[in-house]
This record gives C-alpha cells, structure tokens and sequence, in this order.
C-alpha cells in the first residue's frame, strides 16, 4: 500500500472552540463530574456530545450542548466527520479501557481522524485537566492541518 504525503498548512483556531465531550458508559459519571469542575472554561465554548453523553452533559450541568446521535448508532464516525470538516476543535473523550466496545473500529477512526487534523484529544481526567488549563484553551492558536486542497490540485 503505499502511503499519502500530505502538504500541511497552518490555520488559526480560533478562541471560541468547537469542544466535543464523548463518554463511555462507564466513563460518563467521570466526565460530568469532570466537566462540572471545569464549567466556568466550559461555557466559554460550543459543546457538542454524542447523544447520551450530550443529554446528560445538558441536564446535569444546565448548559447548551449540541447533542449528535449516540455514538454506538454513529455518533463517533458523525464527530470523525466534523472533525475533517473543520468544524471540531478540540476532543475530550474518557473511553473505557476495561471494557471492549461492539464499535472499536468507530472509536479507533475518530482517535485517527483526530490525530490526522491535529486536534487537541485529551482520553482521561489528567490529561483533560492539562488541557483545559492550558492558556491555548482560551485562546486563538496556531496548528498544522494537511493541505487537502494543494492534494486535491496536485492529483488531478
């Protein structure tokens, strides 16, 4: 198989981020909580969820969460799309490493997809702490993203 080199380019993202929050089952209690120590950054920013977890983020926490479909039905590859189009900034995702999930390959292309656009992921409650407190959190900052367009161009 041989593999894609992508061109990069830097975009600015902005102060105002798209925040994905995604729990499993046995992570959601983690992430509300979480999430309720962290509110105050939190507003700052569009939340969007998978469906449980953007229903219970909603609820619990009293603030505007767009809420996807629940990720077992598609929530994950809906976000993995998001993030592609640009329209995700930043991924907390508390997945359960103790429990095997029926949609392992959804989750494993979101964590890729992540990665390939070069978003900020943060999969526990330190590494999510670390993120939020962060002055980038807060703030506009500079990242690398692959030039689809100059591929796009040189493929044709």
């Amino acid at each position: 198989m041989k593999s894609i080199t992508l061109q990069q380019k830097t975009i600015t993202t902005p102060e105002r981020k798209n925040v994905a929050l995604v729990a499993h089952d046995n992570m959601k209690p983690a992430l509300i909580e979480w999430a309720e120590k962290h509110k105050e950054k939190l507003i700052k920013h569009n939340l969007m969820a998978t469906g449980t977890t953007g229903n219970l983020m909603h609820k619990q926490l009293n603030v505007p969460v767009q809420s996807l479909i629940s990720g077992p039905l598609g929530g994950d590859q809906q976000l993995g799309g998001l993030i592609a189009e640009g329209k995700i900034d930043v991924l907390i995702f508390f997945w359960d490493p103790f429990e095997p999930m029926p949609h392992d390959p959804d989750i494993k292309a979101l964590l890729r997809v992540a990665a390939v656009w070069n978003i900020p992921i943060a999969c526990s409650v330190s590494s999510a702490n670390f993120l939020v407190s962060s002055p980038l959190f807060e703030s506009e900052f500079e990242r690398q993203i692959p030039d689809y367009e100059k591929y796009l161009q040189e493929r044709l």
